[in-house]
């Protein structure tokens, strides 16, 4: 992999003059691994991968909720853990490849260069591979055994001075090459082995042509989290930098925006801070499970109500043409852009008509026309197909992020309500803050005493 290194560490990593950081590198150097409390969760140990760790998380409860025979999803055997883990990754690894012509690219150690646990050095664990013979079972030896760090001794230099990457050409070889891997996959640097394969089979060179700016890389080299180009990257397929809808001129350059439904969402509380906001395609996926954006981390909001993803009802696409005509989100539009509006949902728009309506919506002369009385003239019994009430669940991988640092799922009820004010009020907190930027009446009651963590 030598030629390849200094094009994947300057776009992983940037070019920072100190070189990359030991203690971001230490802290992205772990492997996939599940809870011992949670069966179908991934745990992060420290900040930053949580970049990978939580579109893993999300596409795995996808196959584990959705594609998984077995009604009870909160429980799985080992090999159950392995091959959903794996299908997953090859998944993820199937979405982003440009051209099966290329083939995929697998990233893992070179022959005889694993380290294992987090007490002995590149050396000594480098000597110990080398003598030991592959596992016959399906269960690793002890020392390969997931530690919760890489090995302690291992740098980034090393780390690239010990790769290896093979090619496979085919779906079907992909996958068995996948499974194969996969306690190098929950080992040590298993999350950046990952990383480095999916960046491979989609091309640094269609990486930097969909990125915004090229000089940002994948990883913040001063405080190590993602990039959002590197979460739409495994959400998508796409590394583009932007989260809304199709693409947008400004200044004359093409900004690139998500180009179809993902399979997985995304929320972001930067979007109720009004810093960015998120389009149709990552809002409303094709299953009801979405990433959750703070400010430094990324979760996972899920349920198995699939009403939630259903085909959008006429108030709904009333309301998000309204809102176009209302980029500040300011909840109501001037009732000059009243009629463009009504053409835009197809609605009747002669002239008198509008005028009669905007007497109707504005009795007092304010000029405004307000969202909430717009939707009760023109769409009063709209049923959205949305139950009133249905539960969820939110997924935060790092343990000290979670009650009693164990990794477990925090369980809830969802209320969406209409646009009129609601009788429950719930507590005001980040997730629901994220939430709200896709449901604007959602009440969260959880079933646990504190409310789960954004961050």
């Amino acid at each position: 992999m030598s030629e390849l290194n200094k094009d994947v560490v300057d776009l992983v990593w940037g070019r920072p003059s100190s070189g990359v950081s030991v203690s971001i590198f230490r802290r992205w150097a772990q492997g996939f691994v599940f809870s011992e409390s949670e069966l179908t969760a991934l745990e992060q140990f420290e900040g930053g991968p949580c970049a990978v760790i939580a579109p893993v998380q999300a596409f795995l409860l996808k196959n584990v909720l959705f594609n998984r025979e077995s009604s009870n999803w909160r429980q799985m055997s080992e090999e159950e853990q392995k091959m959903a883990l794996c299908s997953t990754l090859s998944e993820i690894l199937e979405s982003v490849c440009s051209s099966t012509s290329t083939g995929f690219c697998l990233v893992t150690w070179a022959k005889g260069q694993s380290p294992h646990t987090s007490t002995q050095t590149i050396t000594q664990a480098q000597s110990q591979t080398q003598e030991m013979p592959e596992p016959a079972s399906s269960q690793p030896p002890q020392e390969q055994q997931p530690t919760a760090l890489a090995a302690e001794e291992l740098g980034c230099e090393q780390f690239h001075s010990v790769l290896h990457k093979r090619t496979v050409m085919s779906v079907a070889d992909l996958r068995e090459e996948v499974l194969s891997l996969y306690h190098t996959w929950r080992g040590c640097c298993g999350v950046l082995l990952f990383l480095y394969s999916v960046i491979l089979t989609k091309g640094i060179e269609n990486i930097r042509n969909e990125i915004q700016d090229t000089m940002e890389p994948l990883i913040d080299p001063v405080h190590g989290h993602g990039s959002q180009s590197l979460v739409n990257l495994l959400i998508t397929g796409h590394a583009v930098s932007n989260v809304w809808d199709g693409d947008r001129e400004c200044s004359g350059m093409k900004l690139q925006g998500i180009h179809k439904q993902a399979c997985v969402g995304f929320l972001t509380l930067m979007e109720s801070l009004r810093y960015c906001k998120v389009g149709a395609f990552l809002k409303s996926p094709k299953f009801p499970i979405w990433i959750l954006g703070s400010e430094t981390h990324l979760s996972v909001f899920f349920t198995k109500e699939m009403s939630l993803v259903g085909p959008e009802s006429p108030s709904e696409q009333a309301r998000r043409v309204f809102q176009s005509f209302d980029p500040e989100d300011n909840g109501f539009i001037p009732e000059s852009l009243l009629e463009d509006v009504m053409k835009a949902l197809d609605l009747v728009s002669e002239p008198e008509y509008v005028t009669l309506v905007k007497s109707k919506l504005d009795p007092e002369n304010l000029g405004i026309i307000l969202l909430g009385p717009f939707l009760l003239e023109f769409f009063p019994d709209q049923d959205s197909g949305i139950p009133d009430s249905f539960p969820v669940y939110h997924y935060n991988g790092l343990k000290q992020s979670n009650h009693k640092e164990r990794v477990e799922y925090v369980e809830g009820t969802a209320l969406v309500l209409g646009f009129e004010d609601p009788m429950v009020r719930t507590d005001d907190t980040p997730v629901k803050r994220c939430l709200q930027t896709k449901w604007p009446y959602i009440e969260l009651l959880w079933t646990t005493d504190r409310s789960p963590s954004l961050n």
